[in-house]
């Protein structure tokens, strides 16, 4: 039976819905793993514990498979409770698959001969516990049409693999695979969930009747050449068909969001913010396919990528989700959200765009202030977000 208004389980929240723990640890996670990134590069220091792990890598599959994975665990759990009407992990059962998430973040840095076996063996048990609770509802209501979304968890559980496969000397080039598969997967769920999502949110959002435009042409395309940019790009790696690939891809996320706009998405930061973290993930393919005739870094095209889409998006869909689930308005957020999405904007400005027209010594600087506005941003959210996510809903209800 439901817990109902007055029981004792709802003075505490926090174990109430996936989506509470894993937005609040993971935008503690995105603070403190940048901080400690930013001791490591500057500072070259030697705090990981394991050979294998460089400081390079293990901040890569820590944003991925840390950080952005911990995000997406909530949202999921949190949609497929909506999608289907099943309840999903709660309570202790939560708070178990919290724990492996949270312990595999912490074995880098255990002075253990054994520390990149546990790791492994916690992430990866992460990585399938939350395969199984997502998919479960969904398969016990038989909404098929939700395991194209589900099954990306199963993509990502087999991209970490490759990565561990990879940093164990099991397979070359594993850890290089284990990390594109993860990011570029990201991206999909990201570019999937946003053609449905952002379109909707825009048209009830904007306070006036709109009707945004959607191709479906668009949809089937972007769709078969994704999978395409990741086959060319991770697998079977083909760079001038991949930055070929990435070019049309931007020209057609171009198109879509080109579709999307409407004046009044710029007065609703809960829609800007999406609207731009889509259109830094359009950049990201544009940069890509000019890396092949320009002298770009090909990294720019990676922090659009994930700096940009995934940590603007990310912050965009946490901040919504913790007002509607929390009984709040969705339309009146806190006035310290746009300022979290602006600093997030500016941080991707100096990450990404800056490096291209300043001279190459203002790299590292460059680098720096980029972490630093990423901390900023991030401590703003769990300052203004941690009360509501540990406290229960304001209307009474449980969830």
């Amino acid at each position: 039976m439901q817990p109902t208004e007055g029981t004792t389980v709802h003075r505490f929240a926090l174990l109430h819905l996936g989506f509470r723990p894993f937005f609040l640890l993971g935008g503690v996670f995105a603070v403190l793993s940048v901080l400690l990134w930013m001791w490591l590069y500057h500072f070259h220091s030697t705090l990981l514990t394991i050979p294998s792990l460089s400081a390079v890598t293990w901040h890569a599959h820590e944003m991925i498979y840390g950080y952005a994975l911990a995000i997406v665990a909530g949202f999921l759990l949190t949609a497929v409770r909506n999608w289907t009407d099943v309840q999903t992990l709660r309570g202790i059962p939560l708070l178990l698959l919290v724990c492996l998430w949270l312990l595999a973040r912490i074995m880098p840095f255990m002075p253990w001969p054994w520390a990149l076996q546990g790791m492994i063996l916690l992430d990866i048990a992460f990585n399938g516990l939350l395969c199984i609770a997502v998919l479960h509802p969904v398969i016990k209501v038989r909404q098929w049409q939700q395991t194209g979304v589900a099954s990306k968890l199963l993509i990502l559980t087999l991209g970490n693999i490759l990565f561990y496969l990879g940093l164990s000397g099991w397979l070359q080039d594993g850890v290089r695979m284990g990390l594109y598969t993860g990011l570029y997967t990201i991206l999909s769920l990201i570019l999937l969930m946003g053609r449905r999502v952002i379109p909707f949110f825009i048209e009830k959002g904007v306070g006036y009747p709109v009707t945004v435009r959607n191709f479906r042409w668009v949809d089937i395309c972007s769709l078969l050449l994704m999978l395409a940019f990741i086959l060319f790009e991770v697998f079977v790696v083909i760079p001038w068909l991949s930055s070929l690939i990435a070019a049309l891809l931007f020209l057609l996320y171009g198109i879509r969001i080109a579709g999307w706009h409407t004046a009044g998405i710029w007065k609703k930061p809960l829609l800007w913010s999406l609207y731009l973290a889509y259109a830094w993930i359009a950049a990201g393919f544009l940069l890509k396919a000019l890396s092949l005739v320009l002298p770009i870094n090909p990294m720019l095209a990676i922090h659009s990528f994930a700096y940009g889409g995934v940590g603007l998006v990310t912050l965009g869909m946490m901040a919504r989700v913790s007002l509607g689930h929390t009984g709040r308005n969705v339309f009146e957020p806190t006035a310290i959200v746009s300022w979290i999405f602006l600093i997030v904007c500016t941080g991707a400005v100096v990450r990404v765009l800056l490096p291209i027209i300043l001279p190459v010594p203002a790299y590292p600087i460059l680098i720096g202030l980029s972490q630093a506005l990423w901390v900023v941003a991030f401590s703003l959210f769990v300052w203004a977000y941690a009360p509501m996510l540990t406290a229960p809903r304001i209307d009474g209800r449980y969830g």
